[in-house]
């Protein structure tokens, strides 16, 4: 297993890592999975024995259920691992009870620290944004639960860019701890974050994250042109991530599972392999319902795809840019560092 520093931290992570919104199976998440502890453990020992160090969770999956099961899978290991949660949505009724205010920060935090069983959360999360909250409350709010020893580092998932800069802008006036890492959609799929996000985090040091990699299972060869699976999340009310071309997306399928046979590997392993070579990635995060299904992924730390099978998935998985990319992408290379031209094709 590769580790990555996680942005200009000290901190090392795991180049996957373990994903438990299928734990727990609880309202909204039932579509997701319904993943008990006996087989958590399972789960969580085979991502160990292959080197994985971060487990991600947040306080909504399953109403706090998931981060209690991985409060119990990890007795007696926790300080081998790396714990990840996150806040903002409602997690308990009233006007207060969600949003990122610090009031709804701290208690958040409490109660995140309770049902994980431990007195530390190695990275939290802000899980959006929240237009309400002045920014200045909620950087003060992250700092001063890392100054009280709550919580080590902070990030934030599903901002805009402009939102990151924003924040990190008030951490750097106010001397105020500032995001480590975001969190963010990326698959072969859904490259929209190729925009801004990642050059956003490329430039200002953001570790990157990456949740739902495989696009809710369209990536793991399940879903065939003209065939679907018997079951799988997009066979549900589940609409994350998104579709809104089916055709391009099963162009991509079909390259995926074209590149994976001829490696002998299955194709969630191409799909994950493809993003760890992106730039940024830090970490990207592998959910599953089950042992059988994480291991089908954890190859992927091991996959070094050649520069002729990039290139073939890039191609078929590219979407036009939008402006002003397609202009810089004419008028101003010469002023791109490696990684912006990588970004822009």
């Amino acid at each position: 297993m590769e580790y990555r520093q996680l942005g200009r931290s000290g901190l090392r992570v795991s180049a996957l890592s373990l994903g438990t919104m299928t734990f727990g199976g609880l309202g909204d998440f039932s579509s997701v999975g319904a993943t008990g502890v006996a087989e958590a453990r399972r789960i969580l020992d085979r991502c160990v024995e292959a080197g994985v160090n971060l487990v991600d969770t947040a306080d909504i999956y399953s109403n706090g259920v998931s981060e209690e099961i991985v409060g119990e899978i990890v007795k007696g290991r926790r300080h081998e691992l790396l714990i990840a949660t996150k806040c903002r949505f409602p997690s308990e009724p009233g006007a207060n009870g969600a949003g990122s205010s610090r009031h709804h920060i701290v208690r958040s935090v409490e109660a995140s620290l309770s049902r994980l069983g431990t007195d530390y959360i190695d990275l939290f999360q802000l899980h959006g944004w929240d237009g309400q909250t002045p920014l200045e409350e909620t950087m003060a709010a992250l700092d001063a639960l890392v100054k009280a020893g709550k919580v080590r580092y902070v990030g934030c998932s599903n901002y805009s860019a402009w939102h990151i800069m924003k924040a990190l802008a008030v951490s750097e006036r106010l001397g105020l701890e500032r995001f480590a890492s975001q969190q963010i959609y990326w698959s072969l799929i859904g490259r929209d974050a190729e925009v801004e996000l990642v050059p956003a985090a490329l430039d200002q040091g953001l570790g990157i994250l990456v949740w739902s990699p495989l696009a809710g299972g369209l990536l793991t060869g399940k879903y065939r042109r003209g065939s679907k699976p018997s079951e799988g999340r997009h066979l549900t009310d589940w609409d994350e991530p998104p579709i809104y071309d089916e055709g391009k997306v099963y162009d991509v399928i079909d390259a995926v599972v074209q590149v994976a046979e001829a490696r002998g590997v299955p194709p969630a392993q191409v799909a994950l392999a493809w993003l760890l070579s992106r730039p940024g990635v830090t970490s990207v995060i592998v959910g599953a319902r089950d042992e059988t299904q994480v291991k089908g992924t954890l190859g992927a730390a091991g996959l070094e795809l050649s520069a002729e099978e990039l290139d073939r998935l890039g191609e078929v998985s590219a979407s036009p840019l939008p402006y002003p990319l397609w202009h810089q992408a004419k008028t101003v290379r010469d002023r791109l560092s490696a990684a912006d031209r990588v970004l822009l094709g």
